[in-house]
């Protein structure tokens, strides 16, 4: 029985550690790339963290979550265009919430950060995160909801 037992055990130990676990992800080279320290030297702690750490900023603190003007939200590590504000909507979510991305622009990943899969939405130019992609999203557009962290975005006025 203690033969089988050990059998067993070694058994799983091996399935687990199969080379698709253990391999690393593969890179995407980005367009624009920089090293760690270069980012932290063009932006602020609080946008090295979302962008380059794939952290989340706390919900409702971005003025950009009330930012109804007509304009283009982009990358605030890069300035690539991310977001014309027609697509904005409020989801009352606390964050800035778009029903699509310009095309080509934002890229799709996935992350199992909380233990399951979500949607990643990243700069397409630069890699930074700007947050993720819900199914929730206004039934008459899309049906999908970009919840953005404010602080990956800066915001760009249309001209009058």
């Amino acid at each position: 029985m203690k033969k089988i037992l050990g059998l067993l055990l070694i058994t799983l130990f091996i399935g687990c550690s199969s080379n698709a676990q253990s391999a690393k992800k593969n890179k995407k080279n980005y367009k624009i790339s920089k090293t760690e320290a270069e980012w932290k030297k063009q932006l602020s702690e609080q946008e090295f963290y979302v962008l380059r750490q794939a952290g989340t900023e706390r919900a409702f603190t971005s003025p950009l979550n009330k930012e109804y003007r007509k304009g283009t939200f982009v990358c605030a590590a890069c300035n690539t265009p991310l977001y014309k504000s027609e697509h904005k909507f409020d989801s009352g979510t606390g964050w800035p919430s778009f029903d699509r991305a310009i095309k080509g622009n934002v890229e799709l990943d996935v992350d199992y950060k909380i233990g399951y899969a979500r949607t990643e939405l990243k700069c397409n130019t630069c890699g930074g995160h700007l947050g993720h992609s819900f199914d929730d999203g206004p039934e008459n557009t899309t049906g999908k909801r970009h919840c953005i962290n404010g602080v990956a975005l800066k915001f760009i006025p249309e001209n009058k």
